[in-house]
């Protein structure tokens, strides 16, 4: 009797695997974080290999820590970091440079010589997407106009492109298959995601032979099996691999945000507001993103995004680099201690700005410093940082589609700071609605995995498995938010203009 679903959520800063039941209950779990580089200003890295075994070690881990039978697992779903870029030579699959990460700015000149093409218009229509560096098509383009070779392999039909998902599917099933799934393809600057396809003409304006591109399906299919040869997993072989959804899409997936308007908030490394528009690809006209949330029993359905570079990563700052803090629930702490930041406000713009600034080129900045601020302050202010960010994305998506966003679902490693989500609703105006389980990223693409192969029979099933911790009422006056949010945009500007100053 099939019993379990299999769901790899590989992430920015870890791998992890998660076995859910089939009433979406975590029975086992493993987690480990791997090596990030960054080799200049800007510039961030993953070793592909390392992503490749930190996520195989999981996978072990939490088979052993479950004593998990493989015969009893009906399928594997993958999730992944969006957007990050690898490329591998197809005979061998060794890959020919680093993961260049969704928060690398190394292709921002790129980007600027596209926009002075003219083609932003082109990009908006086709892709749903703005002319930017966090997209895979000019980090693509960088490897192959930089890495000896690369040019040459990928002109003679040698060289694979793929997001996360991709390389993990490759390798999960020895070099047989080169998929990805409608949700990733249209975060790469190069897919249409209205004829959903490949668009040749972007492919051709960035010289990229679109023999590297892998084969696009919908999110919750079977794109192959496991392999008969990975180290210390033999007896997973041929369990199919059954889904495979973009991390944030899968999280709202995982919120039972099935209808249009639903909108959930991811507080991970950055944060990541989703609303499902159904059927009906909404035209943004306030800088945020359209793309295709899940492909699924023939459908697509679209999204409007909006995306914060930095939030979760702006707490391990605090931790690891300013060593204010020794580990992340303290922050909570000291954020609780006082009323307020006293009047400091800091934008974590450490990689640029994303929705719905668009600047690659901000940089962090702390402005209202006095001798009377203290460590507590400064946690405070970290922990609105967050919130104000969030608050501009879902003003800007009210905006576009003309619904009043009232509550919002959220999810992440970060939401389970009590004082942080009080600081969002009271920011936002919207009540914040946060799952018992907060693993949803994860469970979405369990779900995906669980419709390819009839674990789960229908969304109706799935809904119901949803249950709630706590919703967080806005508790602030109009006037003091305002006041609040005036002085968040006074200090974004200092960001946004700081090479001046």
């Amino acid at each position: 009797m099939k019993k379990y679903i299999l769901a790899l959520d590989q992430g920015t800063t870890s791998s992890r695997t998660i076995v859910f039941d089939k009433k979406g209950n975590i029975v086992s779990k493993a987690q480990f974080e791997f090596t990030q580089i960054y080799p200049k200003s800007g510039w961030v890295e993953h070793d592909p290999y390392e992503i490749w075994e930190s996520q195989l070690h999981s996978l072990q881990v939490a088979l052993q820590n479950g004593n998990i039978n493989p015969e009893e697992i009906a399928a594997v779903g993958i999730t992944n970091q969006r957007e990050t870029t690898i490329c591998w030579e197809r005979d061998t699959g060794k890959p020919v440079y680093n993961a260049i990460v969704w928060q690398c700015r190394r292709t921002a000149p790129i980007c600027e010589k596209l926009k002075e093409m003219g083609l932003e218009p082109y990009v908006k229509e086709h892709t749903g997407l703005l002319i930017d560096a966090y997209f895979s098509a000019t980090k693509i383009k960088w490897i192959l106009d930089n890495v000896p070779e690369a040019r040459t392999l990928a002109n003679e039909n040698k060289l694979c492109f793929g997001t996360v998902e991709t390389w993990l599917i490759w390798n999960l099933t020895n070099k047989q298959v080169h998929v990805t799934d409608y949700s990733n393809a249209s975060r790469t600057m190069l897919f249409d995601i209205e004829k959903l396809q490949w668009d040749e003409t972007l492919c051709n304006k960035l010289g990229i032979p679109m023999s590297m591109l892998p084969e696009v399906k919908e999110s919750s299919a079977i794109y192959g099996e496991i392999a008969d040869n990975l180290p210390g997993l033999s007896e997973l072989k041929g369990i199919p691999i059954g889904g495979a959804i973009g991390d944030q899409q899968s999280a709202l997936f995982g919120q039972a945000c099935f209808n249009a308007g639903q909108a959930k908030n991811t507080y991970g490394t950055g944060c990541f507001l989703l609303m499902n528009t159904g059927n009906k690809r909404i035209h943004s006209k306030n800088q945020l993103i359209e793309g295709i949330a899940w492909g699924l029993n023939g459908k697509v359905t679209y999204d409007l995004e909006g995306s914060a570079f930095n939030a979760g990563s702006v707490i391990k700052w605090l931790r690891d680099e300013l060593r204010m803090i020794s580990e992340p629930s303290e922050c909570d702490f000291l954020a609780e201690s006082v009323e307020d930041s006293n009047g400091i406000y800091l934008v974590p713009a450490f990689t640029g700005l994303g929705a719905p600034y668009w600047d690659m080129y901000a940089r962090g900045c702390i402005v209202g410093l006095t001798r009377g601020t203290n460590r507590a302050h400064f946690a405070r202010a970290v922990l609105e940082s967050i919130t104000y960010q969030v608050t501009d994305l879902i003003d800007a998506m009210s905006k576009d589609s003309e619904i009043l966003i009232s509550e919002i679902r959220v999810d992440g490693g970060a939401s389970v700071s009590n004082v942080m989500l009080q600081i969002q609703a009271d920011m936002s105006g919207a009540k914040v609605n946060r799952p018992k389980l907060v693993e949803t990223t994860a469970l979405g693409a369990a779900y995906m995995a669980g419709l390819a192969v009839g674990f789960w029979s229908s969304l109706e099933e799935i809904e119901t498995d949803r249950e709630v911790d706590r919703i967080f009422i806005p508790n602030v006056n109009t006037d003091k938010r305002e006041k609040m949010l005036k002085g968040w945009h006074k200090a974004v500007k200092c960001s946004m203009n700081w090479e001046e100053a």
